[in-house]
């Protein structure tokens, strides 16, 4: 979202965080993530020092290494040999460096960032459509829109901010409609006026019958139409469509059309759906083509509309962070633009071809012909597909150097050098949201230790490779003023990316993009995008639609099921920072997967028991979560765990390396897996103070107030569970209080010093059953009852939290509602503060007051 944050340091170690009511992203609000930020930038696990080999350094020699490192690399293999990657959570102007070091310099154009995860083919499609990477709507746009279709895009959850204020809009104008288009049914339908649960990956063929529909009823713009090229075939594509392939009935397609057609001032947002896909191009093609068709874009309240994965994916793409692109929208394939950005440069070398974008990055690092990879701010040994292979490429790599805030990420721990990086809160800079809005980020904490800004520690290598003239700068503001000038030269080439006329290094800064100097700006109100020649790079048109086709798959592999990826509510990527926040592990502490009751039944899946996936030569066990949600043959797996929180639940490791051709982005919502039950003799939960140390089969760690959480299983039983115990926990010589049914299997033991609780484990041949978040809060503390595994009857008991916002807890809100004191999900949240702040667990708490009703009615 971009979402502005007044923050202040506590004192304490922590910061004091709330929304910033003048910010135009949030204009106040944040979601539980950005609510508990100040409890992200505690100094435990930080990297403090450069590190070579896994011993303390200097910079100077660290800085020296890598340097020396790159320059006898490229000198002995050529340029393409090395590598950059890069990530969407960098600010704009460690991004600029970052390119200018591997474009302009080192003259590759192998620097490719994690957005190629989550964005690239939005940024294909726009290219495809409009010549460049144009943005063509705000998020005023979905207030003022009279029907919003969200497609592919769980944003009740993913961007929580953002539909809190459609659903503001729609209380506030009743006959605003919603469509949410989604194999799952997800929090996001809480709001929908229709649900269209598709067969996964269908989406082309439902915007083709939609254009179709447009053609057929004499829909179309015919005055938009002649600034269009190709809208033709693009129309004869969309006839062909076999719409029966998205599995929707006639009178649902037939519902979505006639709101779409029939309403002007339409929105369709799309994200990760839509974008992770072997045919993500295609399908953003296919959405745009419907606005393109109608006239309905670059207007007030109409248009399509991406929303992005990571704080500046957008910034990372304006500053030419992708492989395929030159810096401020211009082409790394067009000559005239090359020379004009090594002109401005005084570049010594430029490529003239796109580098290599993400997947086949990894597999150049795999053979070798990539012999030395800098990894910037992102963890692909988790978060790239075929994790497995991609984690064991960085480990056979000749140098590898990571940037990171931390030693501990799976990548980290592969790196010869490790250099500590500055966090946020830690740094200045800039950073580009969804809608193009810039804003700066202020330093308000110092550093830890020796940490760096990224565009420091790349400047000084770049200094030191012999380019100390194209790399001195003494401030991030320095960096900026040179991409405004840059961004100069692009507006003369007709891009829409121009930024030299922006006040950019006066704060306050919050300013949204294009600020082209002397553009003409043709639309009214909340907006960048011109549909008549003011932004539009294409001559004298508005765009050109292209004829985007459903992939006819070839049959399917024998594994029956398909694995669709994405986020969860309160946790973010692999859970480096969000991780650190107890209250944002509350609401769900370890993996799961998602799976229809019927299939569940079928494999012989209860729920709360483990499941092992298998796909790409590798393994996942999660946690089973049986649910109606999810359709039947189609499974769901969050993304976030690691093998620092849950090694078998990196779920990235059974997603294959299929990309759409023209983004090369992955397919991650379609992965062929095979489910059956993890067969585990035992399941444990523990508590602890101290970091614990597992070696079960099955394990998942997350942060409490107190300490740690854990949840195990096992294929073997272990001999001996007080060995076991003091182990996993380290306590040789703790105080153990212990109750064994060794009949029934169940163990419980609590271990304590100097009288206080510091460790309990609690075993049994079933999931145990517990009250976790009263363990959890006996930490520290005498822990009496700690082995009856529930408080007393004088003491309440939450049940698992639910608004992680406020901590408010299951059972908590089920009293409410039981006692009469809060029928309504209002009245709820006014006797509890549940679904106050963020507003995305109020979907939740609305199943809960339905799941109560039912009951009363069957009484």
């Amino acid at each position: 979202m971009g979402c502005g944050v007044l923050a202040k340091p506590d004192g304490q170690g922590d910061l004091t965080v709330r929304g910033d009511p003048d910010h135009p992203a949030n204009r106040g609000r944040l979601c539980s993530k950005g609510t508990a930020l100040g409890e992200t930038v505690g100094h435990e696990d930080r990297l403090l020092h450069p590190m070579i080999g896994g011993a303390r350094t200097d910079w100077d020699t660290a800085l020296g290494h890598v340097a020396d490192r790159f320059r006898e690399t490229i000198a002995r293999h050529g340029p393409h040999s090395v590598a950059f990657y890069v990530s969407g959570q960098m600010t704009t102007e460690d991004y600029y460096v970052a390119n200018k070091l591997m474009k302009g310099f080192i003259g590759s154009a192998n620097i490719d960032t994690n957005s190629r995860l989550c964005m690239a083919s939005t940024v294909a499609g726009h290219k495809r459509a409009f010549g460049t990477d144009t943005v063509p709507g705000t998020y005023e746009d979905l207030e003022l829109a009279d029907l919003v279709v969200l497609t592919g895009s769980n944003l009740a959850w993913c961007h929580p901010v953002l539909h809190q204020r459609i659903a503001a809009a729609k209380a506030a104008r009743p006959g605003m409609r919603v469509v949410v288009i989604d194999p799952r049914r997800t929090a996001t339908c809480d709001i929908a006026d229709l649900h269209l649960p598709l067969a996964a990956g269908s989406d082309v063929a439902l915007f083709n019958a939609l254009l179709a529909r447009i053609d057929a009823r004499g829909a179309r713009d015919t005055r938009f139409a002649r600034h269009l090229d190709g809208m033709e075939e693009a129309l004869a594509a969309a006839h062909a469509e076999d719409v029966s392939v998205t599995g929707l009935s006639a009178a649902q397609i037939d519902a979505f059309c006639d709101m779409w057609i029939g309403t002007e001032k339409v929105v369709t947002v799309f994200s990760q759906g839509v974008n992770q896909s072997s045919a993500g191009t295609d399908k953003v093609g296919a959405i745009i083509n419907c606005h393109l068709a109608t006239g309905r874009i670059g207007r007030p309240g109409m248009g399509p509309f991406s929303v992005t994965g990571q704080p500046n994916a957008m910034g990372g793409r304006e500053v030419g962070g992708l492989a395929n692109t030159l810096a401020c929208h211009l082409d790394i394939e067009n000559p005239a633009h090359r020379a004009a950005v090594q002109g401005f440069w005084a570049a010594p070398a430029m490529p003239d071809r796109p580098g290599l974008k993400a997947v086949d990055m990894f597999r150049a690092v795999e053979r070798s012909d990539i012999k030395a990879i800098w990894i910037i701010c992102t963890n692909p040994a988790v978060s790239m597909p075929e994790a497995d292979r991609v984690r064991d490429a960085i480990a056979g790599c000749d140098f590898v150097a990571v940037s990171d805030i931390t030693a501990s990420t799976d990548t980290a721990r592969l790196a010869h050098v490790l250099l500590p990086a500055a966090g946020w809160g830690e740094r200045d800079g800039t950073v580009t949201n969804s809608d193009r809005t810039i804003s700066r980020q202020r330093k308000l904490l110092d550093a830890p230790g020796e940490a760096r800004p990224d565009w420091a520690i790349l400047a000084e290598v770049g200094r030191r490779m012999g380019w100390a003239a194209a790399f001195d700068w003494e401030t991030p503001a320095e960096v900026l003023r040179e991409y405004a000038a840059l961004s100069g030269i692009a507006g003369r080439f007709g891009r829409d990316f121009d930024i030299s006329a922006s006040p950019i290094s006066t704060p306050p800064l919050t300013t949204r993009l294009p600020r082209s100097a002397g553009r003409s700006r043709r639309r009214s109100k909340a907006g960048a995008f011109s549909v008549t020649g003011g932004s539009s790079p294409r001559p004298g048109g508005a765009g050109s639609p292209f004829t985007p086709r459903h992939p006819r798959r070839s049959s399917r592999p024998s594994i029956r099921f398909r694995l669709n990826t994405g986020r969860i509510r309160d946790q973010w990527h692999t859970m480096t920072r969000s991780g650190r926040s107890a209250r944002l592990n509350r609401h769900m502490g370890e993996p799961f997967l998602e799976i229809h009751p019927e299939d569940a039944r079928a494999l012989g899946l209860a729920p709360a028991s483990l499941a092992e996936l298998r796909g790409q030569g590798a393994r996942a066990v999660l946690r089973v979560l049986v649910s109606e949600r999810a359709r039947r043959g189609e499974v769901f797996a969050p993304i976030h765990w690691s093998g620092e929180t849950a090694p078998t639940g990196r779920i990235d490791a059974v997603v294959g390396p299929h990309v759409d051709p023209h983004s090369g982005q992955p397919e991650a919502k379609a992965a062929a897996v095979s489910v059956a039950p993890f067969a585990a003799k035992w399941f444990g939960f523990a508590v602890s103070t101290a970091l614990p140390a597992p070696k079960a089969d099955y394990w998942a760690r997350a942060r409490s107030e107190q300490g740690w959480r854990l949840e195990l299983a096992g294929a073997e039983t272990p001999e001996d569970w007080e060995a076991e115990a003091r182990a996993l926990f380290g306590l040789p010589e703790a105080r153990l209080t212990r109750v064994s049914d060794s009949a029934r299997g169940i163990e419980r033991l609590a271990f304590h010093e100097d009288g206080r609780l510091v460790a309990a484990l609690f075993v049994s041949p079933r999931p145990v059953a517990v009250s976790r978040e009263h363990l959890a809060s006996l930490l520290g503390g005498e822990g009496a009852q700690a082995l009856s595994g529930r408080p007393g009857a004088d003491m309440p008991d939450p049940g698992p939290v639910l608004c992680a916002c406020l901590g408010v807890g299951v059972n908590t809100i089920l009293s409410a509602i039981e006692s009469g004191a809060a029928l309504s999900v209002e009245a709820i949240g006014a006797a509890l503060g549940a679904g106050t702040n963020c507003g995305s667990c109020r979907p939740e708490i609305a199943a809960l007051l339905a799941n109560a009703r039912m009951r009363e009615a069957a009484e």
